[in-house]
C-alpha cells in the first residue's frame, strides 16, 4: 500500500536514513504514481543528501501535479539553491509567497537566494571584465529588434536560439560560447546595427574574446571606426527538381484535405470527413494524423472495428517513419478506447489494457493514464459480479471461522479473503478477518477492515469492538474510548463493549495519575507527535496560552476548566502524555 511505503519513508527520514526514505518513497511513488506529497517528500530526502538534480526532477513533478500547493515551490526552491541556479530559486519562492504569504520557510529561503544571487553577482563581476557587447542584450528592446529584423524574425520561431539568447542576455559572457551558429552572429549585427559574415574574410569583424580583451597600444590609442552598414544580399530561392516540386504540391493539397475533414467532423458529417481523411491519405503517406482522424471518425460513428485497423496502421506507419511519439501514443490510446467499447466481459478488458500500457510508455499523457485506470476499475468491478456467489462466501467464511478456533490465522484471512472476492458486501467477514489481523499483529490492516465493517453495517457491534481493540493496541485509548462509546450506542448491554470502555479508562487514568514509566510516557509522547488532531491542538494560539496559564497564571486557568471545549483538548492531551497534571 503507498500510504505504508510512505510511513516507512518518513521515519527512515526522521531518523536520518535519507537512501532508505528514497527507496521506500519510491515504492510508494510506483504504487501511487499521482500523489504530489510522494514527490516532495522524496525531493526532501534527494536535498539531504545533496542529490540536486534529482531534487529538482521530483520538485519540478511536485509542482506539475499540485501546481496550487506552496510547499512544492520550497521545494523547487531549494533543489534550484542546490544547484547554485540562484535566479531559479528566488523565482520559485517568490511563486510560492504568491499562494501562501505567511509561510516562514518560503520567506527564508527567498531570503538565502536572494543574499547568495547577490554574492555571486559580486563574485562574477570582480572575476570577469566586462563583455564588450554587453549592452547590446540588455533590456525588452532587444527583442523588438530582433522581432523587426526579417531574417531574425523567423530565427525567434526556434526554441534553441530563444533560449541561446535568454542565456546571454542574462550572462553577457555566455557570447563566446555561441559565436559559432551564424544566427546568433547575425543577431549581433541587428542589435550592434553592424554586418557580419557568416564565413572568413578579408572583410570579417573580429569578435575579441570577453576573457581575453585586446589591450591598445600607449603611443597608439585604439580608434572607434564606425563603418556604414551594408545592405543585406538578398538570398536566392533553392533550386527544387520536378519530383520534390510535386511532392510539396500533394502535401499541401493533403493538409487542405485534413482541414476540410476536420471541419466536416466538427458538423459532424463522418461520411465526409472520412473522404477527406482517406484523400489526404492518398495524397502524403508520410504523415500519420491522416490515420489516426479517420480512425476518431470511425470510433464516433461505432465502426471500432474499422478504428483499430487504422489506428494499428497509424502505429505500423509511424515506427516505419520515425513519427513522433505523441502520435503514436494517440494512435494506440484510441485504439483502446475502441476495445473498450467492445468489451462484454472482464476479459475483453485485457487486450484494451494492455493497448493503453503501450500508449503510455511512448507518451504519459494524463488522458490516457485516465482511461487505463477506468479500464482497470471496470474489469475489475465485471469480475467481482462475475465472481458474486452468496453461498460459497458463506462456505469460505466458516471455513476461516474454523481456521481461526485452531489458531492457524494466516490460513482464516485465506478463506475470509476469498469470501470477500465471492461477497464483497458481507460485514461479518470483513469483522472476522480484522480479528485474524490483530492476532497477526498486522493492525492497519485490521483497522482498516474493521472500519469497513462498520461502514456496511453501522448496527453490527463485532465492527466496534474490533475496532476498538486495534486502537488499544496501538495505544489509541482517546481513540479506542470514542469506538466503545459509539458501539454501545448500538447496543447498550454488550459486555464486550463495556469491557473495552473500562480497559481504556484505566490506561487514561493511569496517564492522568503520572504512573507511565519513563519508557512509556516517551513511547505514548513519539505516537501522540504523529497524531494529526494533537498536532492541531499544540498549533493552536489560545491553546498554546491555556498551556501556559495552566503553569503560571492560576486565576486564568480556574476560568479555563470551565470551558468543556478547552478541558475536552486538555485531556487528549493528558492521555497522550504530553501533559501531565499534578
Amino acid at each position: 500500500m503507498a500510504d505504508e511505503a510512505k510511513a516507512k519513508g518518513n521515519a527512515a527520514f526522521s531518523s536520518g536514513d535519507f537512501n532508505a526514505a528514497i527507496k521506500h518513497f519510491t515504492d510508494a511513488i510506483n504504487l501511487s504514481p499521482t500523489n504530489h506529497v510522494l514527490y516532495s517528500n522524496r525531493s526532501a530526502a534527494y536535498a539531504s543528501l545533496h542529490q540536486y538534480e534529482a531534487a529538482l526532477s521530483d520538485a519540478k513533478k511536485t509542482v506539475e501535479l499540485k501546481p496550487d500547493w506552496s510547499k512544492g515551490y520550497s521545494r523547487l526552491g531549494a533543489a534550484h539553491l542546490g544547484l547554485h541556479q540562484y535566479q531559479d530559486a528566488v523565482s520559485a519562492y517568490k511563486k510560492g509567497l504568491e499562494m501562501d504569504p505567511n509561510n516562514e520557510a518560503l520567506k527564508s529561503g527567498l531570503a538565502d537566494a536572494q543574499s547568495a544571487a547577490t554574492a555571486s553577482a559580486s563574485r562574477s563581476r570582480a572575476a570577469s571584465p566586462p563583455n564588450l557587447f554587453g549592452d547590446a542584450f540588455q533590456g525588452p528592446e532587444m527583442w523588438a529588434k530582433l522581432t523587426a529584423d526579417p531574417t531574425t524574425r523567423v530565427f525567434l520561431q526556434q526554441p534553441d536560439f530563444v533560449k541561446a539568447m535568454q542565456e546571454i542576455q542574462r550572462n553577457p559572457s555566455k557570447l563566446n560560447e555561441y559565436l559559432q551558429d551564424q544566427r546568433v552572429m547575425q543577431a549581433l549585427g541587428v542589435l550592434l546595427n553592424v554586418k557580419f559574415k557568416a564565413h572568413g574574410g578579408g572583410d570579417d569583424m573580429e569578435i575579441p574574446e570577453a576573457d581575453s580583451p585586446p589591450a591598445p597600444s600607449p603611443s597608439h590609442p585604439a580608434k572607434e571606426e564606425v563603418k556604414k552598414p551594408e545592405p543585406e544580399p538578398e538570398p536566392e530561392p533553392m533550386e527544387i527538381t520536378e519530383e520534390e516540386k510535386e511532392k510539396k504540391e500533394k502535401k499541401e493539397k493533403a493538409l487542405k484535405e485534413k482541414e476540410a475533414g476536420n471541419a466536416a467532423y466538427k458538423k459532424k458529417d463522418f461520411e465526409a470527413a472520412i473522404k477527406h481523411y482517406t484523400t489526404a491519405m492518398e495524397l502524403d503517406d508520410g504523415d500519420i494524423s491522416y490515420i489516426t482522424n479517420r480512425a476518431a471518425v470511425y470510433l464516433e460513428m461505432g465502426k471500432y472495428e474499422d478504428c483499430i485497423k487504422d489506428c494499428d496502421k497509424a502505429v505500423e506507419r509511424g515506427r516505419e517513419l520515425r513519427s513522433d511519439y505523441k502520435m503514436i501514443a494517440r494512435a494506440l490510446t484510441r485504439k483502446g478506447t475502441a476495445l473498450v467499447k467492445m468489451a462484454k466481459c472482464s476479459k475483453d478488458y485485457e487486450p484494451a489494457i494492455e493497448t493503453f500500457q503501450k500508449a503510455l510508455t511512448e507518451h504519459r499523457n494524463p488522458d490516457t493514464l485516465k482511461k487505463l485506470n477506468d479500464a482497470e476499475k471496470a474489469k475489475k468491478d465485471l469480475e467481482q459480479q462475475e465472481y458474486f456467489d452468496p453461498k460459497i462466501a458463506d462456505e469460505e467464511r466458516e471455513k476461516g471461522n474454523e481456521c481461526f478456533k485452531q489458531q492457524k490465522y494466516p490460513e482464516a484471512v485465506k478463506h475470509y479473503t476469498e469470501s470477500l472476492r465471492r461477497n464483497p458486501k458481507d460485514p461479518k467477514a470483513y469483522s472476522n478477518r480484522a480479528a485474524c489481523y490483530t492476532k497477526l499483529g498486522a493492525l492497519p490492516e485490521g483497522l482498516k477492515d474493521a472500519e469497513k465493517c462498520i461502514e456496511l453495517d453501522p448496527t453490527f457491534s463485532k465492527g466496534y469492538t474490533r475496532k476498538g481493540a486495534v486502537q488499544f493496541f496501538m495505544k489509541e485509548y482517546d481513540k479506542a474510548l470514542e469506538t466503545y462509546q459509539e458501539g454501545l450506542k448500538h447496543d447498550a448491554n454488550n459486555q464486550e463493549l463495556l469491557d473495552g470502555v473500562r480497559r481504556c479508562v484505566e490506561q487514561i487514568n493511569k496517564a492522568n495519575r503520572g504512573d507511565l514509566s519513563p519508557e512509556e510516557l516517551k513511547e505514548r509522547q513519539a505516537k501522540a507527535m504523529q497524531d494529526p488532531e494533537i498536532q492541531n491542538i499544540l498549533s493552536d494560539p489560545v491553546m498554546r496560552q491555556v498551556l501556559i496559564d495552566f503553569q503560571e497564571n492560576p486565576k486564568a486557568a480556574q476560568e479555563h476548566t470551565k470551558n468543556p471545549m478547552v478541558m475536552n483538548k486538555i485531556q487528549k492531551l493528558v492521555s497522550a502524555g504530553i501533559v501531565q497534571m499534578r
